[in-house]
């Protein structure tokens, strides 16, 4: 298959990452959105194609305040923090079939300041008759509390350990001290901090949790040919995949429990690219909780079943002397949480060799994935 191929993010745009924006989701969707078409060197007429993230303000609102006047395709993927890089191939396939020409994608949210995890999850979690009637009146009703399940069988079964999980908070937090973006910036984060945080849901820790965040991130997709023609250094989407675990709607009945839909998604992904894990030079993974990049670099290829822990102890996944930079910009941890569209945005900028302090030197490969609701999952492949 190669539809993907004809399809380069050519603009991307961020408003700044806060615990109180100060205005509402909509107005920091128009700020992202016209950041990324700006970034494109195109109109905001040129927009023809919109994928909105699934909680958030809809097409409908960004088509009225940007007065555009055509806009024929709209999309919207239901795989929680997996839509993103899922509508990555949503925009490349409606590009490949001449439906859109210039597709927006775009996340806001005020998910600090406005509406909190607990109330967002009752909006997009599946097999919502499994929550309110078995899992809620026996106190289950958090992702935290799901996913650290998860953590927990892992730890039983391959040993993973606290210090591994540290590592992955405070090598994101070293990371974050390199982007003045990022909601984290300039707030160190040692391990002992770390081990002495406050427990949220064991083994997960108050720093083994991503952040909540105000703010927006936008990109817009063009196809290849006419990506050439723009004034900045064209993405290609070269590979996307989306997977659903097994019992998708349902983690308990799951064997095993760690299973996602990204261990499905993630060799087509690389099928499609034309390429394998061991040729990326800078992973941005879903970083919702720190158990969660372990999983995933195992479920990615990344890392052997079980050996994902010893992985991130060794320093593998540290832009310095790791052999696989994650998560250059901080990630969900410590840049901010953006439902995964910012990973999409900083692996765009770090293809465009335009990471700063941050930048892994030479990248031309980079894989995005994306976690959502249960377990499932999508990865893309972008190069330079």
């Amino acid at each position: 298959m190669s539809s993907c191929w004809t399809a380069a993010v050519t603009g991307v745009g961020q408003t700044e990452f806060s615990s109180g924006s100060g205005r509402s989701q909509s107005r920091l969707a128009i700020e992202a959105a016209l950041l990324a078409i700006a970034d494109a060197g195109l109109n905001p007429g040129d927009i023809d194609g919109i994928i909105p993230y699934q909680i958030g303000p809809p097409a409908e609102d960004l088509i009225a305040m940007l007065g555009l006047g055509d806009v024929r395709f709209t999309a919207v993927s239901h795989l929680g923090g997996a839509s993103p890089v899922a509508g990555l191939r949503t925009a490349s396939l409606a590009i490949a079939a001449g439906q859109a020409e210039a597709v927006l994608m775009y996340v806001a949210r005020n998910g600090r300041s406005g509406d909190r995890v607990e109330s967002r999850v009752t909006q997009q979690v599946p097999g919502q008759q499994f929550r309110h009637g078995l899992e809620h009146p026996l106190g289950l009703s958090l992702p935290v509390q799901t996913y650290s399940l998860m953590c927990r069988r892992h730890m039983l079964d391959f040993g993973t350990t606290r210090e591994q999980l540290g590592k992955v908070a405070v090598t994101m937090r070293e990371h974050a001290l390199l982007n003045p973006h990022a909601q984290m910036y300039g707030r160190e984060l040692t391990f002992e901090q770390y081990v002495t945080s406050k427990p949220i849901a064991l083994p997960y820790l108050m720093f083994d949790c991503s952040l909540e965040t105000d703010g927006a991130s936008a990109i817009v997709i063009t196809s290849a040919e006419r990506a050439r023609d723009l004034p900045q250094p064209p993405v290609l989407i070269r590979g996307v995949a989306e997977g659903h675990a097994d019992s998708a709607d349902d983690l308990s009945a799951r064997n095993p429990i760690y299973g996602t839909g990204l261990a499905k998604a993630a060799p087509r992904a690389f099928r499609e690219a034309g390429i394998g894990p061991a040729d990326v030079d800078v992973a941005l993974i879903y970083d919702c909780f720190t158990f969660q990049v372990i999983q995933q670099l195992e479920a990615a290829g990344f890392a052997p079943l079980g050996q994902g822990g010893a992985f991130v102890e060794a320093g593998e996944i540290a832009l310095s002397g790791g052999s696989l930079p994650v998560n250059p910009h901080g990630g969900l941890l410590s840049e901010g949480h953006l439902a995964g569209m910012n990973h999409i945005v900083e692996a765009v900028l770090q293809l465009r060799h335009a990471g700063g302090d941050r930048q892994v030197p030479g990248a031309e490969v980079a894989a995005v994935t994306g976690w959502g609701d249960l377990g499932d999952g999508s990865l893309a492949v972008l190069t330079n």
